[in-house]
């Protein structure tokens, strides 16, 4: 058994700019201000005039832990990693993973960029990781 995600008729186009390799953000019309995660109202003023917008893929290290133990599918075939909080460029934070950097590495504020890693069982989503900007 693995908890992969469940795409439906509002995070569809998430899932799919995902696929194409693009991170969609939620942005509000009225307040100028982008969220994550997806939700259809804004959070910070309500308003439904909210749409999505493609996400420069850049983003800080905010904070991160590195995970010894997940008994979790799939994670504990994973251990370890590294999750993390990220502040994207766009302005929300985000909790993810960071990939392909050694822990010894890890720092506050270093530059990361958007990759995607497929998941579920036949590859069918691409979730959203960070690796530093090389």
């Amino acid at each position: 058994m693995t908890a992969t995600p469940e795409a439906d008729v509002f995070s569809r186009a998430y899932w799919d700019a995902a696929a194409d390799g693009r991170l969609l953000l939620r942005h509000c019309a009225d307040c100028d201000r982008t969220h994550h995660y997806p939700r259809e109202f804004c959070p910070y003023c309500w308003s439904e005039s909210v749409t999505w917008r493609q996400a420069s893929g850049r983003a800080t290290l905010y904070t991160w832990s590195v995970v010894h133990r997940n008994d979790l599918p799939p994670f504990g075939e994973r251990v370890p990693y590294v999750a993390a909080v990220v502040d994207l460029a766009e302005g929300p934070r985000m909790m993810t993973q960071v990939v392909d950097c050694p822990e010894e590495q890890l720092r506050i504020g270093m530059e990361l960029t958007v990759t995607f890693r497929a998941e579920g069982e036949a590859g069918e989503f691409r979730v959203p990781v960070f690796e530093p900007v090389r």
